[in-house]
């Protein structure tokens, strides 16, 4: 297990590239002065790693912000992703041109294929993730983007971009108590992908749980912290997500208690009781 001990610290990708340990998710923050005070008291309180999309309509904020906060671009880690619509070879770049001009940046740290084509919309699905990603190992080598991955895939999705030059050096996927994706969580970790956990409070379903309750108080925390630690000590790495200042806070003080193995294996064994229901090979957006 990584021994994390603040905001600072990293995990590092296949490339040497670092990455910190948990970053600040942005979906479902609304555009405008909310997504802007959100992202500025998360830099505001130590946050290194911001998480956006261009689907979530908010990366002119999540922009002004970065610059509002006074803190020096280099310090910060900035991940945007390639909407469903913009996937193939040019409609990528012109995509990522777009994010990049939104945001006011020169360079993002990591770009994501937010969903895989998949076979249930498209024959020729897995040409079309890979024409997607022949645009970002481009923009890779260009120094444009310094590292590149996915979201949402499944190892069918990803084996024939392991075939390519460039692999995937990081995998963002849906990951919370009750939803570990075992399978795509084996294949990630056997191939070296970082996996991120997006919902690692399963949009908000944990917090009631009476066992994390239970657990949670052994350590005089959170539910919500308990299960940030968690994916963290399950080498995932975390993107909460809240737009409410105690809160941005409170996801931040998991540093200062470690779950033990028991508690650990009692979690992972729990059964599933909520997520968000989308399946990468279903979904009809």
């Amino acid at each position: 297990m990584n021994d994390f001990k603040s905001l600072k610290d990293t995990f590092t990708l296949s490339n040497g590239y670092k990455i910190p340990c948990i970053g600040f998710g942005t979906w479902q923050t609304p555009d405008g002065e909310t997504a802007v005070n959100a992202v500025k008291e998360a830099i505001k309180l130590g946050y290194k790693h911001i998480d956006t999309a261009a689907i979530y309509g908010n990366e002119k904020s999540i922009g002004k912000a970065i610059k509002e906060s006074g803190i020096n671009r280099d310090e910060l880690f900035i991940t945007s992703k390639v909407w469903n619509k913009e996937r193939g070879y040019k409609t990528t770049l012109k995509a990522f041109e777009k994010t990049l001009n939104d945001l006011s940046l020169d360079y993002l740290d990591l770009y994501l294929i937010h969903w895989p084509a998949s076979v249930n919309q498209f024959k020729d699905w897995d040409n079309i993730n890979l024409e997607t990603w022949r645009a970002m190992t481009e923009l890779y080598k260009a120094g444009k983007i310094k590292s590149i991955g996915v979201s949402n895939f499944m190892p069918h999705h990803l084996k024939s971009l392991m075939e390519t030059e460039i692999k995937p050096m990081v995998n963002q996927i849906e990951f919370h108590v009750g939803f570990m994706q075992e399978e795509t969580f084996k294949y990630c970790n056997d191939n070296n992908i970082l996996i991120e956990a997006w919902s690692p409070l399963g949009t908000g379903k944990m917090l009631d749980n009476n066992t994390l309750k239970e657990i949670a108080n052994k350590y005089n925390k959170s539910i919500a912290q308990l299960c940030i630690r968690w994916c963290l000590q399950n080498n995932t790495l975390p993107l909460p997500k809240s737009v409410t200042p105690s809160r941005i806070k409170e996801n931040t003080e998991i540093f200062d208690f470690v779950i033990s193995d028991e508690d650990m294996k009692k979690i992972n064994n729990m059964p599933y009781f909520g997520g968000s229901g989308h399946h990468p090979d279903k979904v009809n957006f």
